[in-house]
């Protein structure tokens, strides 16, 4: 689920790139390709983890049984529906008297709802002390406790004003380190726990083995089933020791797809060896690890599932291969219903019906939440459902709500967040992370560390996806001011998908000129954008670049698999879908001294920077 996130998780990477890329020993003769991808991509104090690596439901359940089962009689059909229904809204400050609040208060007292997923905007960060606020209020509402939900893929950071950035998890996975997963689950977890958040809808255990998805790419720690397994284990043991429930998602696997399910329906069109073999692995990881929750879904598997049904509405899916097969005992939530991969052929209250008789257990963030409310209680009412039905998934909701310690405390304590949320120790361990996921692809001719001579005249472009929904501000600018502070006779451009003919021409001219290129190139991966590539004019403006006699630095930001479209421009280096690296641990592998004084965590964004040199 990637909703309300923009894409601009690649933004301003500038800092980290610029101290391991920008000593460039040139020549007259050489041509040096230098690629740089990095992928990136308040807990109260911190409670004692229930969660087990083994058992989901695990030693709590003793303690805890009688106040579910308790509650659980005490519930009225309509009760026990609204604990299945997780609407969502922005996480900010509400004014009471705001017609969103009373929306929600609404949802929470007439409908009942078990819980709010927590949306971000693209292109703002809001404060975390509104948020923790809101859901304060919210739980004051509630006769049962709510779980707070949200998407923390790069960290509370990446939502919240303060609270610290973490890479994505392709940055993860590059680094090659466990334990670097686990420490980033425990950092998020932490400090969505102090918010009041108990539920991350985190890792992405998708294995990216299309490089043209649009919506999983660097959200996904690989290619490689194996190492994402590991990462996912590890990742869900630090979050989960926090006492935040990780979620795996997205069931059975979304990483094969060149479409955009919150635009349309994707299709996998893979037999079950297949499934065995790459995208299951994964999640039957994550279910031995004692993962929480798993996300279903919205994809077609039609050598499996016939006429085109969803995964997250398919019986078999849910409950013949992840409840029968792989054993899961804990909560399914359904990805977001609203969706065009389910919304665009199912009403709310048709989704809804069919999510529960599949297997799901929490329906996320219908479009209507009184439509899907009345869808379900019209199927139990009519026996398409059998209220015996909604009991197993409440138990199963209550259980889990025990579990994270709502039933003895709902509230987070706003005097702590201060203490939790940007701690220096969280991002001290951030910045190790980043430090150790930054790569250097290729240096065919071991011209690293690069070298400028001070009367060299440099052409720093800075290439964009996307003209718009970059958060803060244009990227590239950091990386801009660190080059012309060591570099003055720099000249700057920026080119976007909407540069017309004319300006692309005068590039052309200028980089003749120039004694040295270097070409910063920012790909976003967002929900809603459909697609991972610059435009034609852009990648032909690349390879003209590339082909001029001269140093040539390519460093690109976000999405790594640009490289793999563009071969005139940088040469091959994929390997089975895998990339062949060269580790950079610390900035003088790669630039020798000085470092930069710029500071990756406020300027990276965490995302992903690749380096290749030839």
């Amino acid at each position: 689920m990637a909703i309300g996130i923009a894409g601009s998780h690649a933004v301003e990477l500038e800092s980290k790139v610029w101290e391991r890329a920008l000593r460039i020993r040139s020549s007259s003769c050489l041509r040096v390709w230098v690629s740089l991808i990095l992928a990136a991509a308040l807990t109260v104090a911190p409670a004692t983890s229930a969660y087990t690596q083994t058992n989901p439901i695990s030693s709590t359940r003793e303690a805890s049984q009688s106040w579910c089962e308790k509650t659980l009689a005490s519930m009225t059909l309509d009760e026990k529906i609204g604990q299945l229904i997780v609407p969502a809204v922005v996480g900010m400050f509400l004014g009471q008297d705001s017609d969103t609040y009373k929306q929600i208060a609404r949802d929470i007292i007439e409908f009942h709802v078990g819980g709010y997923h927590m949306l971000g905007e693209a292109n703002y960060l809001h404060e975390p002390a509104g948020v923790a606020l809101l859901i304060n209020h919210l739980q004051q509402l509630a006769k049962v406790p709510l779980w707070i939900t949200a998407d923390f893929e790069g960290g509370v950071g990446a939502r919240y004003l303060g609270a610290t950035r973490l890479p994505r998890a392709m940055a993860i996975g590059a680094t090659g380190d466990p334990e670097s997963a686990a420490t980033a689950g425990r950092i998020a977890g932490e400090e969505a726990r102090a918010l009041g958040f108990q539920v991350n809808f985190y890792p992405v255990v998708d294995v990216n083995n299309n490089p043209r998805n649009p919506i999983i790419n660097i959200r996904s720690f690989g290619s490689d089933p194996a190492l994402v397994s590991r990462m996912a284990q590890a990742y869900i043991r630090g979050l989960q020791s926090a006492n935040v429930m990780a979620t795996a998602k997205h069931f059975p696997g979304h990483g094969d797809t060149s479409t955009d399910s919150h635009m349309e329906l994707p299709v996998v069109d893979v037999d079950r060896s297949r499934l065995e073999s790459v995208e299951l692995p994964p999640f039957k990881a994550a279910v031995q690890a004692g993962v929480g929750g798993v996300m279903s879904a919205h994809i077609a598997l039609p050598q499996i599932e016939p006429d085109r049904v969803p995964a997250t509405l398919s019986a078999r899916m849910l409950t013949g291969v992840l409840r029968e097969e792989l054993n899961f005992r804990g909560v399914i939530f359904t990805d977001a219903l609203n969706m065009r991969g389910v919304a665009a052929h199912y009403s709310d209250g048709d989704a809804a019906v069919r999510a529960l008789k599949a297997g799901a257990d929490v329906l996320l963030y219908p479009a209507n939440v009184e439509k899907a409310f009345l869808g379900v209680k019209r199927a139990v009412q009519s026996g398409e459902v059998s209220e015996s039905r909604i009991d197993d998934s409440v138990r199963r909701i209550l259980a889990a709500k025990a579990k994270l310690g709502l039933d003895k405390n709902r509230f987070s304590d706003l005097d702590k967040l201060d203490r939790v949320l940007g701690s220096s120790e969280h991002q001290r361990a951030a910045q190790q992370i980043m430090d150790s996921a930054i790569t250097l692809v290729r240096d065919n001719r071991d011209v690293l560390p690069l070298k400028l001579s001070p009367n060299y005249r440099v052409l720093a472009l800075t290439i964009t996806d996307n003209s718009e929904g970059w958060r803060e501000n244009s990227p590239g600018k950091t990386f801009l001011a660190g080059l012309i502070k060591r570099h003055p006779r720099t000249a700057s451009v920026y080119v976007t998908d909407r540069t017309p003919a004319a300006e692309l021409e005068v590039i052309n001219k200028l980089a003749a000129f120039s004694d040295v290129v270097i070409v910063n190139a920012f790909i976003k991966v967002a929900a809603y954008k459909g697609s991972i590539d610059l435009s034609e004019a852009e990648l032909n403006l690349l390879k003209q670049l590339s082909a001029l006699n001269k140093p040539f630095a390519f460093i690109l930001y976000g999405s790594p698999y640009l490289i793999s479209f563009v071969p005139s421009c940088l040469p091959t280096f994929w390997r089975t879908n895998t990339i062949r690296v060269k580790k950079m641990r610390r900035c003088g592998a790669c630039l020798g001294r000085p470092r930069f004084a710029v500071d990756c965590r406020s300027s990276c964004r965490g995302s992903t920077v690749w380096a290749t040199a030839c």
